[in-house]
């Protein structure tokens, strides 16, 4: 489910979950139980990556309407917490994103401090209002610090999923690089964060937070309320079950 590869200072964590890196309850877990590990190593920073030609598909959909709203009490929880572990990650994060980032997993990516992402690897957005959901409240914030400012209000209610060069100019990743380059250049730039003091480092780290964590304690648990009502709602699932049927159509052609 989850490999770790130590490169010298770096702390390589390799996303291994099934074909697509679908965010499920265990896999959410299991991420969160990893970085606190590394948190507590002498790892200096952490690259985060997938397989294939994915870095992660978002959250599973088919798991959600198979297990139902029991399973969406305990899963949404277990999101909100791994958005805010990696966001809130005192050492630095930096995310390889080796192919598609779509949803929950474009939310992934942008929670770390610098992106890299292939070249002709795959596309990176969020699609949730296409799906039919709503935002756990940190993923829309993660998403407002990461994106352009101009452009975080069309990519939200656009769902639209962005080649590379178009991510560059949208703000959703700093860099891109060729695909035979990329686990390279994302551990030279997680080498160069490590090197910094890291005291100095996690204070300045907190301080660009804060913002977003001061509106998360002031407005999240108002919109988090309604968030698994709506998320389990006979109508959020008819959507949920036409867009996975549609997707899942696509990818088999």
């Amino acid at each position: 489910m989850i490999d770790v590869e130590i490169r010298g200072p770096v702390a390589v964590v390799h996303l291994r979950h099934g074909k697509a890196n679908a965010l499920d309850l265990e896999f959410c877990t299991a991420l969160v139980e990893r970085l606190e590990q590394l948190r507590l190593s002498s790892a200096g920073s952490v690259v985060l990556t997938g397989q294939g030609h994915i870095f992660s598909a978002g959250v599973d959909l088919l798991r959600v309407l198979n297990d139902g709203p029991a399973y969406l009490e305990r899963f949404l929880p277990a999101l909100t917490k791994l958005f805010e572990t990696v966001f809130c990650f005192p050492k630095p994060v930096v995310a390889a994103i080796n192919g598609h980032a779509i949803a929950g997993g474009c939310v992934l990516a942008c929670a770390a401090d610098n992106r890299i992402m292939a070249l002709d690897s795959g596309r990176i957005g969020v699609t949730e209002l296409l799906v039919g959901v709503p935002f756990p409240a940190i993923a829309l914030e993660i998403m407002r610090f990461a994106a352009a400012p101009q452009r975080f209000q069309a990519l939200v209610y656009s769902g639209a999923t962005l080649a590379p060069e178009e991510a560059v100019t949208n703000g959703l990743v700093q860099t891109t690089t060729d695909s035979a380059d990329l686990m390279d250049r994302a551990v030279a730039t997680a080498g160069t964060l490590a090197a910094l003091a890291p005291e100095a480092f996690e204070h300045s780290k907190n301080q660009i937070c804060e913002p977003v964590m001061l509106r998360l304690r002031e407005s999240g648990p108002r919109f988090d309320a309604a968030l698994q009502e709506i998320w389990a709602a006979p109508k959020t699932l008819a959507s949920i079950r036409n867009y996975a049927a549609r997707t899942f159509k696509k990818s088999e052609k």
